[in-house]
């Protein structure tokens, strides 16, 4: 992640996320539906604001939750979505380190991450699944997203979302430049309009570790983890220990 990128957008990301969770929140409950959480909490990865902790919390109402945001902005917006819900208060244990260097617990029932693996270049992803491997329940599951292009190409400037709150409109637009042999650079535009007049824009980059299911597929194998699809609309996956 570019150094400061989510201390500049949080407020953006905390409102144009929403849209994305419309598809992404159903498919996770279906993901995470029957999951034997008798082992251990399920890890929540670069948990933002907390929408899909709120999904988690919904979708297994008796587990405990760790939620991993090293970001102070986003994870001030968690913890107030989780200080105000007297559920999540209960179950819902957030850290703010990063989670190959949190303390988490030994065993985890299941590991959840949502948009977030580009954030881990190929060194840091391999000992992503060495942590999978370690503490992952032996009848547990990892769901996480690969989120579109799989490869280091451009994406011209298309519009991510709009959301109104208020009398403001916000608006999000995406473009996108090869940044290496596995990265891109995202370039985010945000404004807030009023009736059609900008009245704020900023503009932000970040750097995105790119991959694609076949490399994921080798890089789990590796550290004896298996993959298989969850969903091909919204590329979400499982990985689970190989031998179950």
């Amino acid at each position: 992640m570019t150094d400061g990128f989510y201390d500049r957008t949080a407020e953006y990301v905390a409102v144009l996320l929403r849209d994305a969770w419309t598809g992404l929140g159903p498919a996770l409950t279906r993901a995470v539906s029957g999951l034997d959480t008798s082992a251990g909490p399920v890890l929540d990865i670069g948990a933002g604001t907390g929408s899909g902790t709120a999904v988690l919390a919904a979708a297994l109402p008796e587990a405990a939750i760790v939620a991993v945001e090293p970001n102070q902005a986003l994870r001030t917006a968690l913890l107030a979505r989780c200080a105000d819900d007297e559920d999540l208060r209960r179950r819902v244990t957030v850290l703010g380190d990063d989670v190959l260097s949190a303390a988490l617990p030994d065993r985890l029932s299941g590991i959840v991450a949502m948009n977030v693996l580009g954030h881990f270049p190929p060194p840091q992803r391999q000992a992503l699944w060495r942590l999978f491997a370690g503490r992952l329940d032996a009848r547990g599951r990892a769901v996480l997203n690969l989120q579109p292009p799989f490869t280091p190409v451009r994406v011209p400037a298309t519009p991510m979302a709009e959301v109104r709150v208020g009398g403001l409109t916000y608006v999000g637009v995406a473009a996108a430049e090869p940044s290496g042999e596995n990265a891109i650079t995202w370039n985010m535009t945000y404004r807030v309009e009023r009736d059609g007049d900008v009245l704020t824009e900023l503009t932000a980059s970040d750097e995105w570790a790119v991959t694609s299911p076949g490399v994921l597929a080798a890089e789990v194998a590796e550290a004896g983890l298996a993959l298989a699809v969850l969903d091909a609309d919204q590329h979400l996956y499982e990985v689970h220990p190989a031998t179950s």
